[in-house]
């Protein structure tokens, strides 16, 4: 009778794990409920089974429900500032950049509001976060957001000063929307910085419907800039003045006061641009993942991060040489094309050089991605199938990102093959947009692999019998102790100093990745956009559809090759 009576009793501890690492109720619970009815009378499964699974029910139901409709309030939000922004572009009469902002200023001041509240009120109540994620907001994220929001801060300041620079000619009221901007940026990289990782357990459909808003507000502001060549426009516009004005020919735009000054905040807007939309991207990205996190409850074990090893070249050398090598030479081409780019024209052999760069970088990663995937396949490391919400995102993100420079590589072969293919110059931009999306799909399985395998830290020990040993550690003497020390550091050395050729080629290919994924970040984030002074799409699509081609997809392409270069790192320290 007591073995008959502990099956309903023990029916709560089942679900526990997984319900506190998920914050959801054990739908599957119904089969203990029904083994146990079998034998137990009723009083004995009348409220503990019950009133358990009821209340966790309920958490679930009131869960979705919370997500359902704050997502529903973004998408909203989104819909409303996408029809302003398209009403802007195809009509500018009635619905002006001006209305866009007055919007955007709105969402911005009550983002900010909720952003204060959030740091001010939520987070100091006393209950308010018990978990912190482990995986989410990683310190090449956090890093990110502070320099890509120095950036775009720095962006507007140079805004600020174009505007007073021609202040006897503009308004005075479009002063405001980029201070208002400076504000909400600043605000928002602290909140971020200070509570990415926060699984927040009170208030939590104000805190949802609060992320969810400043969610759609970052992506209309990337959506906004993606679309909006106003700027870009206005300094083109005077710069075509004053060649006018030095030929003789009156003219009635608005120029600058002095000269140099506007030139020094006009090259450091369009030198800044990329890092505005790509802040407004990460920013997404953070809020989904702290999104996915409000009322998520870890279990004890998974409360603090794994003993992750430090970043170690453990005898690489092949990889970093040649990364190293790569990165030399595009900093070299940078910069040429940099001085070159300064001037009033570039000449074809910059182009060519540049284009020849990639084409000898692009098939190399290729390769050594393949080489990966390949010794992924022969390893015998298991696969880690847990949910890990950070994982799916870094994912979701990877394949997104990849799709900005797949579609402006696609969108230039057509434009190729339809006019001129046979040239130098159209061939090297031909092979060099195959090789990008080759190279974007098999650099997207090698990392995706690597993240679903299970690192080799978090192998528990196998007993005699081939089981992996759960149970909590014993207290015992101080000899014992020293034995397991000896013991855990025995097999830590034996664990990284033999080294099979797998795990080394793994590593040496990864830290190649890394290195040739930081070149290609850093050279059209810092102001070098070929596929704008090439002429050739620009010419065959039109300035405004390829402009709005390129902004949307520059900006992905280099938050690809950061993202990537983090994903890199995980698989290079889980190898």
């Amino acid at each position: 009778m007591p073995a008959q009576a502990s099956a309903p009793l023990q029916a709560p501890s089942v679900a526990s794990p997984e319900a506190q690492e998920t914050g959801a109720a054990p739908a599957k619970g119904k089969p203990v409920d029904a083994a146990g009815a079998e034998h137990a009378s009723p009083q004995q499964k009348s409220w503990l089974v019950r009133h358990f699974s009821l209340l966790l029910r309920r958490d679930r139901q009131a869960q979705k429900a919370g997500q359902l409709f704050s997502g529903l309030l973004a998408l909203n939000v989104v819909f409303l500032g996408g029809a302003f922004i398209c009403s802007m572009i195809f009509n500018n009469v009635a619905v002006t950049l001006g209305d866009v902002w007055i919007l955007l200023a709105a969402l911005k001041a009550l983002s900010l509001l909720w952003l204060l509240y959030f740091a001010a009120r939520t987070t100091r109540h006393p209950h308010a976060v018990l978990y912190h994620d482990p995986h989410a907001g990683p310190i090449w994220v956090r890093g990110s957001l502070v320099l890509f929001g120095s950036c775009t801060i720095c962006l507007n300041v140079f805004r600020v000063g174009y505007d007073v620079s021609h202040i006897h000619c503009k308004s005075q009221l479009e002063l405001i929307f980029p201070v208002i901007e400076i504000i909400f940026i600043g605000v928002q990289t602290w909140v971020l910085w200070k509570h990415c990782k926060d699984c927040v357990q009170v208030r939590t459909n104000l805190t949802r419907c609060g992320l969810m808003l400043t969610l759609a507000t970052d992506l209309l502001l990337w959506v906004l800039a993606v679309t909006n060549d106003s700027m870009h426009r206005e300094i083109k516009a005077e710069l075509n003045a004053l060649m006018e004005n030095f030929s003789g020919n009156d003219t009635n735009t608005c120029l600058c006061l002095n000269a140099t000054v506007c030139e020094v905040f006009q090259k450091g807007y369009l030198m800044l641009y990329p890092f505005s939309t790509e802040y407004c991207l990460l920013c997404c990205a953070v809020l989904f993942v702290m999104w996915k996190n409000v009322g998520r409850r870890l279990a004890p074990h998974t409360g603090t991060h794994p003993g992750t090893p430090p970043f170690h070249l453990h005898g690489a050398i092949f990889g970093p040489l040649l990364g190293l090598l790569a990165l030399v030479a595009g900093v070299c081409i940078f910069v040429l094309f940099q001085i070159e780019a300064s001037g009033p024209t570039i000449a074809r052999q910059y182009f060519t050089l540049y284009y020849a760069f990639y084409v000898a970088v692009l098939p190399a990663m290729s390769l050594a991605c393949l080489a990966g995937t390949a010794i992924h396949g022969l390893e015998e490391r298991e696969l880690d199938t847990l949910k890990n919400p950070t994982r799916s995102l870094d994912v979701v993100l990877l394949m997104g990102a990849a799709l900005g420079q797949m579609g402006i590589a696609y969108f230039s072969i057509v434009a190729i093959v339809a006019t001129s293919p046979h040239e130098l110059l159209n061939r090297l931009i031909l092979a060099y947009s195959l090789l990008l999306i080759l190279q974007h799909i098999v650099q997207n399985l090698f990392i995706i692999e690597g993240l679903h395998r299970r690192p080799l830290w978090e192998t528990a020990p196998e007993g005699p019998a081939g089981k992996r040993e759960a149970e909590p550690p014993r207290r015992g003497s101080l000899l014992e102790l020293g034995q397991d020390l000896r013991r855990a550091s025995l097999a830590y050395i034996h664990s990284y100093s033999h080294l099979n050729w797998k795990r080394r080629a793994l590593k040496e290919i990864s830290l190649f990745l890394i290195l040739c994924n930081i070149t290609l970040w850093m050279m059209p984030a810092f102001g070098i956009h070929p596929e704008f002074e090439n002429g050739l799409e620009q010419d065959f699509y039109g300035y405004q559809t390829w402009f709005t081609i390129v902004n949307f997809g520059l900006p992905l392409g280099v938050f690809y090759r950061m993202h990537s270069v983090g994903g890199l790192v995980e698989v290079y320290l889980e190898a």
